[in-house]
């Protein structure tokens, strides 16, 4: 869910500026899932860029009192989130975990890095949901661990019905800061792709498993 239009719209120039998305309709990407793609989304490249990470790091941490107060733990999915993750954290002067997607083979065999309390009320940080199995296997990990998650927050989501089901099975609050409706209009409008590479990218979101270009 999108909670302001404004900072969907920015957070899709953003992206997009820094090809941190980009958008290739006539020559497909490869995902490891083996999918092929006329988008490739890697949120990480926000961290280079101090402006435009600092903007991401003030409207996730907005979003997160305006939406469940101030939390008691801010945790991120790793690996993708945790930089976001900790700048969020800092901003609210709120203590930091990270979830691995499996406990370690060693040591502690930790899968929450961190000092995470039970009954301790917790905002997840993601980078970008795609089915959302990876960022629900964190939530997860969390509630076994005893923590209250009040809902997670992500810079990006492609808005597979796929994602938004398992989300609702699992009963998790999803909000993020902008989404492919968004980017793909603001990719119009600032002629970063053409009417017909936006009927491609909007056919591909429809079934991306089976899609040819």
């Amino acid at each position: 869910m999108i909670l302001n239009k404004e900072t969907a719209i920015k957070t899709a120039e953003l992206l997009l500026q820094i090809k941190a998305i980009k958008l290739e309709p006539q020559a497909p990407f490869t995902w490891a899932s083996g999918w092929k793609s006329p988008i490739y989304c890697d949120n990480r490249i926000v961290l280079s860029y101090p402006p435009i990470r600092n903007y991401i790091r003030e409207h996730f941490a907005r979003q997160t009192e305006e939406l469940y107060g101030k939390p008691d733990v801010i945790a991120a999915v790793a690996t993708g989130a945790i930089g976001i993750g900790m700048l969020v954290a800092e901003y609210l002067s709120l203590p930091f975990v990270y979830v691995r997607p499996e406990p370690k083979s060693h040591g502690r065999k930790n899968q929450i890095e961190g000092v995470l309390e039970e009954g301790q009320n917790v905002v997840v940080i993601e980078d970008l949901i795609s089915t959302g199995k990876s960022s629900l296997n964190a939530v997860k990990a969390l509630k076994e661990a005893g923590a209250n998650v009040k809902g997670m927050l992500a810079i990006f989501t492609y808005g597979f019905a796929t994602a938004e089901d398992n989300f609702k099975q699992a009963e998790v609050q999803l909000h993020t800061l902008s989404n492919y409706d968004y980017l793909l209009e603001t990719a119009q409008r600032t002629n970063y792709i053409n009417a017909s590479e936006a009927e491609t990218l909007k056919d591909w979101r429809q079934d991306p498993s089976n899609w040819k270009k």
